[in-house]
């Protein structure tokens, strides 16, 4: 039986500051979040406030407007692209309850994901804790449903309070269960790492954007064949594989020089405004993260917003503390981006005439805008020249994980910087 996609409404409410290009950004990446989830988008809207409505966060008249427009489009689900307070989603959810609209801000689109791919009872633990602390607007609202239900049956006024009071309690014994059974994790993994360093095994930990390509260069790099999709946030548990280097001098005095051990390690992707409660929710997985001897940050070649997305993670990884970490960026996914190498010497024959087209423009040196793109082949918003020279102090290496292309130049990379 198919599952029913949730037809939804996006509301982002952005600074009167913001351009429409970054404004656009925003919706696109929480589209994509919806369609990782498996709901459609039927309606965008944004709105420019300077300081959010302190009752409903969107406005009086901006609610108005997506009441008739759920009721036109036959809306499942209004997504707030902005991290909301208990009462604010409390009072949206109770404005859109006649029309059966469920309310979620962002954190509630994240951890729904995060819910949907865990797999492993240590990330089903870690996503539950997140999800009691971010439970308040539902305990405010089963607060009032019962002060109301008590007033309907003739007991004291602030009974709903005092619920409310239970209600906090029952889940704060829950959080310290849950903290409890994660403690086990944390002293397995503790030891494992442990046992690393004792026996002087280096360690490598992906970092990057979701949907980098992490997991695809995993695979290749280590035949540990994790689950991989075109889609955010695919992997949320620790995936940890070994790579294998052989010695490059082979048989020295008659004797086999052993090769270089190396764990590997994957992580939770990267994103935008990843609120700070959902990092530390993942501990154990960014455990791996702080403990690695080098960070690998992997980058999409193909993605247009490649630079803010590379600001992104660094601002991540400067809020874990790992700026000092030696780091190596994998520019993954050359097979799937054309382009030109400017430090490539390009022959033009002498003719008179030449085929119109962004590739008789390049070579020529001209400026185009390529509107005609081909499959999945698509331009890279910088040539591997000129990210060379603005990220070289990282060593950048380009490469493709999914088919395999450039990982020996990965490997020496890596050896010089480990």
């Amino acid at each position: 039986m198919k599952t029913k996609r949730l037809r939804t409404i996006l509301v982002d409410v952005i600074d009167t500051k913001m351009d429409k290009v970054e404004a656009e950004k925003r919706l696109e990446e929480v589209e994509k979040l919806v369609a990782t989830y498996g709901g459609v988008v039927v309606l965008k809207t944004i709105q420019k406030k300077g300081l959010p409505d302190y009752r409903t966060y969107i406005g009086k008249g901006k609610v108005k407007e997506i009441q008739e427009m759920a009721e036109e489009n036959n809306v499942d689900l209004l997504i707030v692209n902005n991290i909301l307070k208990p009462r604010q989603v409390y009072e949206l959810s109770e404005i859109f309850r006649d029309q059966n609209v469920k309310v979620w801000d962002r954190i509630d689109l994240i951890l729904k994901i995060f819910g949907k791919h865990a797999e492993s009872t240590e990330a089903k633990l870690q996503i539950a804790l997140a999800s009691i602390r971010h439970m308040g607007p539902r305990i405010f609202g089963m607060g009032s449903e019962l002060m109301r239900q008590a007033g309907a049956v003739g007991l004291r006024a602030g009974q709903g309070e005092s619920n409310v009071e239970l209600m906090k309690r029952h889940l704060r014994r829950q959080e310290l269960k849950i903290l409890d059974k994660l403690k086990h994790y944390d002293t397995i993994h503790a030891g494992h790492r442990k046992r690393r360093r004792r026996n002087n095994l280096k360690t490598m930990a992906l970092v990057g954007y979701t949907n980098a390509g992490k997991s695809s260069l995993l695979n290749s790099l280590t035949k540990k064949e994790v689950y991989v999709a075109d889609a955010l946030f695919a992997t949320l548990d620790t995936r940890v594989g070994k790579l294998f280097i052989e010695g490059s001098n082979g048989l020295k005095d008659g004797k086999y020089q052993p090769g270089t051990e190396l764990l590997v390690s994957d992580t939770i992707g990267f994103i935008q405004n990843l609120p700070p409660e959902l990092i530390k929710a993942f501990k154990s997985t960014l455990a791996e993260t702080v403990d690695a001897d080098l960070l690998l940050h992997v980058i999409d070649l193909s993605d247009p917003d490649i630079h803010y997305k590379i600001k992104v993670v660094e601002e991540i990884i400067e809020q874990l503390g790992l700026n000092d970490k030696p780091k190596l960026y994998v520019f993954d996914k050359i097979d799937v981006v054309k382009y030109i190498e400017s430090e490539k010497k390009v022959k033009i024959k002498c003719l008179s005439m030449m085929r119109a087209g962004p590739e008789t423009a390049r070579a020529l040196g001209w400026h185009v805008e390529d509107t005609n793109k081909r499959g999945d082949m698509r331009e890279s918003a910088s040539t591997p020249q000129e990210l060379r020279n603005q990220y070289q102090e990282f060593s950048p290496v380009f490469v493709s994980a999914h088919e395999k292309m450039n990982l020996d130049k990965l490997i020496e990379a890596v050896l010089a910087k480990i």
